[in-house]
């Protein structure tokens, strides 16, 4: 039997646990699948720029700490500090509640070039974005045996979320236009980036 890579499964789950938060980015993904206007382009502008950020992370980060062996370190407890932050953001947004994506459906129909630079504004222009991608991928990539690895999983996990989301979004937002539905997801997502976090402390 053959088994996939731990590297490339690590990668695909922290990637689409980062990816599951709910944001701006999302909501016009989401509105576009609803609108069935411009899906694929909008979807892979998100996913390609995830690719981008990530391999500069994994990349990058690697040959920064070979150069500088205290970086590893300072970024393993910074990127454990930021999870901490970004779970606990998702658990008390679970406990407050009220969390629901709009997806606009009858606004006016744009055209590709307005779209995609929508998408892209919201995806390069959001400091989380690379926080998440450089930073706290780039970061948790050295931890494996096969970094590129990691970070082909990561990339898979935004192709799949993003598509997934583009052209399953007539059958996701009956669901997620309910709050209970945005608190449950809050809650894993919480409780995972709490869970990777100790795993990085006690490396």
């Amino acid at each position: 039997m053959t088994f996939l890579p731990p590297s490339l499964i690590a990668g695909f789950g922290l990637g689409f646990s980062l990816i599951l938060a709910i944001g701006a980015q999302n909501a016009f993904v989401l509105r576009q699948g609803l609108k069935r206007q411009h899906v694929f382009w909008t979807c892979l502008a998100c996913a390609t720029s995830d690719a981008l950020l990530i391999a500069a992370g994994v990349l990058g980060f690697g040959s920064l700490a070979q150069a500088l062996p205290w970086f590893e370190t300072v970024m393993r407890f910074g990127g454990a500090a930021f999870l901490v932050w970004y779970g606990a953001r998702s658990l008390m947004a679970a406990w407050k509640g009220g969390e629901a994506l709009e997806a606009m459906v009858g606004k006016a129909d744009l055209p590709l070039l307005p779209v995609l630079t929508t998408v892209l504004a919201l995806t390069w222009l959001n400091p989380h974005v690379y926080l998440d991608t450089v930073v706290l991928l780039g970061s948790i990539s050295s931890q494996y045996p096969d970094a590129r690895l990691f970070g082909m999983g990561a990339i898979l996990s935004s192709f799949t979320f993003f598509f997934l989301l583009g052209y399953g979004a007539s059958l996701l937002a009956p669901v997620f236009a309910r709050p209970r539905a945005w608190q449950l997801l809050d809650v894993i997502v919480g409780l995972t980036m709490w869970a990777i976090a100790a795993k990085l402390l006690l490396m």
